[in-house]
C-alpha cells in the first residue's frame, strides 16, 4: 500500500482564530470543482472537505503539486492570503489520540 501525502488547509488562523465564513471549505472546494450532465457538479478527486477535531478542512493530495501546479498553488496562496495553518502528512485520516 503506498503512502499519500496530505496538504491539509484548516479553518484556524495563525494566530488561532476561527476563518470566516463558516462555510469557507465548501466555497473552495466548489471553486476548484466542474459541472457535468444535468450541471451537476462534480467535485476535485484531489480536494475535499473534512472536518478535524471539530475544525473544517479542506483536504488537497500532495500528487497536485506535480500533477496540476496552477490549482495546487491557487489552494495554497488562499490559505497563505487567509493566514490559515497548513500541514502536511501522510497520517491521513489523523489517528485518534
Amino acid at each position: 500500500m503506498s503512502i499519500s501525502e496530505k496538504v491539509i488547509i484548516r479553518g484556524i488562523t495563525l494566530d488561532g482564530g476561527k476563518f470566516r465564513p463558516s462555510d469557507w471549505a465548501e466555497r473552495l472546494c466548489g471553486a476548484v470543482a466542474s459541472y457535468g450532465p444535468g450541471r451537476r457538479i462534480i467535485f476535485h478527486p484531489n480536494v475535499r472537505l473534512a472536518t478535524l477535531d471539530g475544525i473544517k478542512c479542506v483536504v488537497v493530495d500532495a500528487s497536485l503539486e506535480s500533477t496540476d501546479e496552477m490549482l495546487f498553488e491557487f489552494l495554497m496562496d488562499f490559505a497563505k492570503d487567509n493566514k490559515l495553518q497548513i500541514d502536511r502528512t501522510t497520517n491521513f485520516p489523523p489517528e485518534p489520540n
